[in-house]
């Protein structure tokens, strides 16, 4: 209908429901630099009810110790861009190598100062859960980084009490370069250090590398289990926001449940 040759809006009626993620939503934290994260994060995390909420956080695309430390003034930036209307259940820190250097205790607690009691994780603490869940006590480590990051990382790690027995590198500084790595060559790297006797898991680290799809066949190579930095985060975290599914197609990890006692 018009009225002076103006069209009436109709006020409609509506009802509303849950929203997108009923089952549950999770926060995540990307890195500016990262070409990969998101991409695994939707295909680990496509279940019914489950919603994936990113914000993008400021970082230098060289990889050092000086620049990841440098993020810990953009944490609190880019979780608070994550409202809290939206009922997070969990939330994640995409950067391994950022966990590392900064320490998993400080990026929990940045995270907590915008989402008050919701359950987070990053990486590196997704992949001590991970490892333990698997019983992997001797690693194989498989990184992108310069000695000296990694080497901050098997420190971690050791004082985790995983022993790491194994340790490949890329050696590539830039961010940009380590997400065109071919998945082929990640899943070279994780047969190499993974087929040694004294390994007895493998985990592939960097938010960038393209590792999720190779898990499965990683596994089946070298017969023990196999996980990487967004594979342990994205099960971590859906574990942490309360849902069990068990997922075919992504490795030893995803059939498995997170018992927090270990």
């Amino acid at each position: 209908m018009k009225v002076d040759n103006q069209t009436i809006i109709s006020r409609l009626d509506f009802a509303t429901d849950k929203g997108a993620g009923e089952r549950t939503r999770i926060g995540l934290l990307v890195l500016e630099s990262d070409q990969t994260m998101e991409l695994e994060m939707r295909a680990l995390t496509h279940l019914s009810g489950v919603a994936i909420y990113h914000a993008r956080l400021a970082n230098d695309t060289h990889v050092t110790p000086d620049t990841l430390a440098k993020m810990e003034a953009e944490l609190p930036v880019a979780a608070a861009l994550l409202p809290p209307y939206l009922g997070l259940s969990a939330i994640g820190y995409g950067c391994t190598s950022g966990a590392t250097i900064i320490g998993e205790a400080r990026v929990a607690n940045i995270l907590a100062q915008s989402h008050k009691g919701v359950p987070s994780s990053n990486p590196l603490s997704a992949a001590k859960a991970a490892l333990r869940c698997l019983g992997v006590t001797r690693l194989g480590l498989v990184t992108p980084y310069t000695p000296d990051v990694t080497q901050a990382m098997q420190d971690r790690f050791e004082e985790a009490g995983i022993a790491i027995t194994r340790v490949g590198s890329f050696y590539e500084e830039s961010d940009e370069v380590v997400g065109k790595i071919s998945a082929q060559s990640i899943l070279d790297a994780a047969i190499s250090v993974g087929t040694s006797t004294d390994v007895d898991g493998v985990f592939i680290s960097c938010t960038s590398l393209r590792a999720a799809g190779i898990i499965e066949l990683a596994e089946q190579k070298i017969g023990k289990p196999v996980t990487a930095s967004n594979h342990a985060l994205a099960w971590h975290l859906l574990r942490l926001a309360g849902i069990k599914d068990e997922q075919v197609g992504y490795g030893r990890l995803f059939t498995t449940q997170l018992d927090e006692t270990l």
